[in-house]
C-alpha cells in the first residue's frame, strides 16, 4: 500500500557567509527542501511506495526537484508544474547572535488546488500526510489541503499531521496557524509535534502538561519529539518516553522529517488502530533513530540516502 505527501516542494538557498545578513550574503547553497518533501524522501529511501503531491514552476528549479524526488523513487505523477508562477524560495542565513535572517518568496507551492487533489486516486493509498508549513497560508494550497483531508476519511485513509510551525512566516498569525492545526489534530490517525510546538498548541509550560491535553482532547496516537532525549508516546490515554541514541550531530536539518518518514514507513502495512503499545514504542524508537543519524550528515536529502542501512541494518 502506498503513502501520499501533500505540501510544499521548495529550493532552500542557504547562505554559506556565516553571520552576515541575507542583503549582505554572496555565497549561496541551493538545496532541495519543504517538510512533506523530506517525508517522502525519507520513506523511499526507506523502500517505501509513496507518492507526493506538491506544485513547482515549469523552470529548472522545478525540474530539479522533480528530478530529486525521482532519483530517491518517490512517484510524482502528481508533483504538477504551474506555467504561471516560479518555483518557491526560502532564503536562509544564519546570524552571529542566533537567529534567522529569512526571506520567503512564495511561488508555485500555494498554487495546488482542490480539483488538481480531487483527481488523485487513493484506492491504493494507506496513508495520506499532511505537513503543514505552507499549507495553512491563505492561497489555492490551503482549501486543497482541507479537501484532500475530507476525501481521506471517506476512503477511510490513515492520516498522519505535522504542523511544521515556521514563526517567521506566522509570526503575526500564530493565532489562525494554532486554529488550523487543531482541526488536524482531532481527525488524524497519529501526529508528530515538537516540543515547542506542543507548548504552543496547548498553551501549557510543560510536554507532561501538553500531552494531557492532547490525551483529553484528540483521539490520536502522538508524538512529542523532546531532542535528545528521545520522544514522549501518547497512546491509549498514557504516556511513554522512547530514549534515543547517542550521537555527534553535524547538521539536525530534516532530522523531523526523517523520523515522520520513519514512522509511515514503519506503518504502510500494519493495522494501525490494534498496535500495541509495545509495538509503538518499537516504531517510534526507530523513528528516533532515524532522525538521530540525519543527524550525523550535511543536509537533509543527503542523510536520506543513508537511511536504510543506518536504521534497520
Amino acid at each position: 500500500m502506498k503513502i501520499l505527501c501533500i505540501g510544499e516542494a521548495l529550493i532552500d538557498m542557504i547562505c554559506t557567509d556565516k553571520g552576515k545578513a541575507l542583503s549582505d550574503g554572496e555565497n549561496f547553497l541551493k538545496k532541495p527542501g519543504g517538510a512533506p518533501t523530506n517525508v517522502a524522501a525519507a520513506i523511499a529511501a526507506l523502500g517505501g511506495e509513496v507518492e507526493l503531491s506538491a506544485k513547482v514552476g515549469i523552470d529548472p528549479f522545478g525540474k530539479h526537484l522533480i528530478d530529486v524526488m525521482q532519483d530517491f523513487g518517490v512517484r510524482t505523477k502528481h508533483m504538477l508544474q504551474d506555467a504561471h508562477h516560479f518555483t518557491t524560495f526560502a532564503f536562509v542565513s544564519l546570524m552571529e547572535n542566533g537567529e534567522r535572517d529569512f526571506y520567503f518568496n512564495r511561488g508555485a507551492d500555494g498554487e495546488l488546488t482542490k480539483e488538481e487533489v480531487d483527481a488523485i486516486d487513493l484506492t491504493d493509498v494507506s496513508i495520506v500526510h499532511f505537513g503543514s508549513a505552507t499549507g495553512f497560508l491563505d492561497g489555492p494550497l490551503k482549501e486543497a489541503y482541507v479537501h484532500l483531508l475530507q476525501k481521506a476519511k471517506a476512503e477511510n485513509c490513515f492520516i498522519s499531521f505535522d504542523p511544521n510551525y515556521r514563526h517567521l512566516l506566522f509570526q503575526n498569525n500564530k493565532a489562525s496557524f494554532i486554529q488550523q492545526s487543531w482541526n488536524y489534530l482531532q481527525q488524524c490517525h497519529f501526529f508528530k509535534v515538537s516540543d515547542e510546538e506542543a507548548l504552543m498548541l496547548t498553551d501549557t509550560l510543560t510536554v507532561e502538561e501538553a500531552a494531557a491535553v492532547f490525551h483529553q482532547k484528540t483521539k490520536a496516537v502522538f508524538a512529542i519529539t523532546i531532542g535528545k532525549e528521545g520522544t514522549m508516546l501518547g497512546v491509549n490515554g498514557e504516556t511513554h518516553i522512547v530514549p534515543s541514541i547517542e550521537i555527534k550531530p553535524v547538521d539536525t536539518t530534516g532530522a523531523g522529517d526523517a523520523f515522520t518518514g520513519a514512522v509511515l514507513y514503519q506503518l504502510r502495512d500494519k493495522t494501525k488502530s490494534t498496535l500495541t503499545v509495545e509495538e509503538w514504542k518499537a516504531v517510534i524508537a526507530n523513528g528516533n533513530k532515524a532522525g538521530a543519524r540525519t543527524c550525523e550528515y550535511l543536509g537533509a536529502m543527503e542523510a536520506f540516502k543513508h537511511l536504510s542501512n543506518d536504521i534497520f541494518n
